[in-house]
């Protein structure tokens, strides 16, 4: 649950005055909520991107993204400082600007995804506790276990296209998985930016690791995890729960098809 920024101390605002150089504005962040505090905050030196969270549940998140972020280079933005002052967690990052790519057919910032996820399907996670795909998910095959670290929540909020390429944030749900369960996962984004089921496929088979899959693999994702969005969309009135529920249902319905066409 976002927070307003009167919410810091006057010690910590001082605390990231002291990092910025002088006095500041604050614009919070439009959208997302993996943090308590999320704004720009603007002074003297430009615009840094400020995170900050209290209590032990909403710290322990902000410092694993922090792991995650720190632990990748050049996609996402890079940590500029950060400090623990009366229980408060406060992480500056670089401020990305640009807008958010369209995923849409044809579309050239599927380009530049591409090359993205390529270079990220070859980042091993380092040694920290990251998420496993059964925690994250809440469903397991031994299939999806791997070595690879991936963002699992690729969706186009989260994507900035830069004058130095597709940047990603918000690394709050970072798991070592194997390397195409981040494409699985793209599946449903995909299909809500008007891809259908198969034109999603088809695009993904320019990966490996997709292609190397086995079918059967793809098709128990592909019902489980709609399966999952099904459930919490009886319980939530909130139209993104919905809107995944339909597109995991659309993709789990066209493996289902294709099952068959294979009998």
């Amino acid at each position: 649950m976002r927070s307003d920024w009167t919410a810091l101390p006057h010690s910590v605002t001082t605390e990231i005055a002291e990092r910025i150089g002088g006095a500041f504005d604050v614009t919070p962040a439009p959208s997302g909520n993996h943090a308590q505090i999320a704004s720009t905050v603007t002074g003297p030196a430009g615009p840094v991107f400020v995170k900050a969270a209290l209590g032990e549940l909403n710290v322990r998140s902000l410092r694993y993204e922090l792991a995650a972020t720190r632990a990748i280079d050049r996609h996402p933005p890079a940590v500029l400082w950060h400090f623990e002052s009366h229980g408060w967690l406060v992480v500056g990052t670089e401020h990305l600007a640009g807008p958010h790519p369209d995923l849409s057919p044809g579309n050239a910032d599927l380009d530049l995804l591409a090359v993205t996820l390529k270079a990220l399907q070859e980042t091993p996670a380092p040694g920290e506790p990251w998420f496993t795909p059964t925690a994250r998910l809440g469903f397991a095959h031994p299939a999806m276990d791997g070595e690879t670290l991936i963002h699992s929540d690729l969706n186009p909020a989260n994507l900035i296209v830069t004058t130095h390429g597709l940047r990603i944030v918000d690394w709050a749900w970072a798991t070592k998985a194997a390397p195409w369960v981040e494409l699985a996962l793209l599946v449903q984004w995909l299909i809500g930016s008007g891809h259908s089921a198969e034109q999603a496929e088809e695009w993904l088979a320019q990966f490996p690791a997709w292609t190397a899959t086995d079918r059967e693999v793809l098709d128990h994702f592909a019902s489980r995890n709609a399966s999952k969005w099904s459930a919490k969309s009886r319980q939530s009135t909130q139209g993104w729960v919905h809107d995944l529920a339909m597109w995991t249902g659309e993709w789990a319905a066209h493996r289902t098809d294709g099952r068959q066409s294979r009998r």
